[in-house]
């Protein structure tokens, strides 16, 4: 069978860089591409500027589904076969009608401090704006830092990177991965360790989701198996089982991109072998003056949504989700 995949994207240049990343191998392996681009509901939430500089669009209501929610209608209607995501913009459930077909190795997880003229936050002045849109960022910084204050900037990376040349903050702290990506990373002068600042469940992966073979509306199963099965060749187990215990932890303390959840999970190796899993989590009220946090090592052969759960129980049992509850003060 030689049909063409067609990948959905969303058209920021970050997200075509992941879509054309993963079209070059799937070429690599001899499947014909195309690549679509799709203009989701979380774009539209980044307020692009006029010239003036006063936002062009306003502000819209939105959950962690924002920047996946016209792609997936894409795959549901068979327009496109496989959407690229930043696997941290995905629900912990996913739609029914869909599955994860791969899960591609992972790059840097780590959160990185950007800036030109100070090389690490301990180093900021008293008071200091941090551009930041991320409770959980806040709240870890808040940890670390509270007299810290925080600046809105919403924006893909390079409209953050602006920003802060233009002095609208100090400071920025953003994905690790994405400023690799894009070859952002000169002015990364501290990436936090994950037991610090501890990223995203998901942080520094990509997500490869395809239509589920029990979805029978779209009705071209010859296709789809065809599409699944190339992408397949793109999984990555390591990464998958360290996703997987990433995102039952959140699942199972009701989370989101709305509350400050930071799991981390890697691999630990002895002569190139991994022998046991290493699992950093971290729970914080929203002003970051309460913290409870977790790192566990366990042994190779336990599945991964068994160590998400008995993390996830053990943060319940310290009282992680009263932590959740609490609001910021007006």
């Amino acid at each position: 069978m030689t049909e063409t995949i067609r990948i959905g994207s969303r058209g920021s240049q970050l997200a075509l860089w992941q879509a054309n990343h993963i079209a070059a191998q799937l070429r690599g392996l001899g499947h014909a591409v195309e690549i679509e681009i799709i203009r989701t509901t979380g774009d539209r939430m980044q307020q692009p500027e006029n010239a003036d500089g006063q936002p062009a669009l306003a502000p819209l209501p939105g959950g962690k589904g924002i920047f996946i929610k016209e792609i997936e209608e894409a795959l549901a209607d068979g327009r496109i076969d496989l959407a690229v995501h930043s696997l941290k913009d995905l629900p912990t459930e996913l739609d029914a009608r869909f599955t994860l077909a791969a899960i591609p190795p992972r790059v840097d997880a780590r959160d990185a401090f950007v800036c030109e003229q100070y090389w690490a936050l301990h180093t900021l002045p008293m008071g200091a704006r941090v551009g930041t849109t991320s409770p959980r960022r806040r709240a870890q910084l808040l940890a670390l830092r509270p007299d810290l204050t925080f600046v809105e900037t919403r924006g893909n990376i390079d409209t953050r990177l602006r920003k802060l040349a233009a002095g609208q903050c100090d400071a920025l702290v953003l994905a690790s991965a994405g400023l690799d990506r894009l070859s952002r990373a000169e002015w990364v002068h501290q990436r936090f360790a994950v037991d610090e600042l501890c990223p995203a469940p998901g942080q520094g992966a990509l997500a490869l989701e395809t239509r589920a073979a029990s979805y029978a509306v779209f009705a071209e199963p010859g296709r789809d198996n065809y599409v699944r099965s190339a992408v397949a060749a793109l999984d990555h187990a390591e990464t998958r089982f360290a996703i997987e215990a990433e995102r039952t932890v959140l699942d199972a303390l009701g989370g989101g991109c709305s509350i400050p959840i930071g799991v981390h999970c890697s691999p630990i190796r002895e002569d190139s072998e991994t022998i046991a899993w290493r699992l950093h989590a971290q729970v914080l009220a929203p002003d970051g003056e309460r913290m409870i946090c977790l790192s566990t090592e366990v042994p190779v052969g336990i599945a991964a949504h068994t160590l998400g759960l008995q993390a996830a129980a053990d943060l319940k049992s310290r009282g992680a989700l009263e932590l959740l509850s609490v609001d910021l003060p007006a």
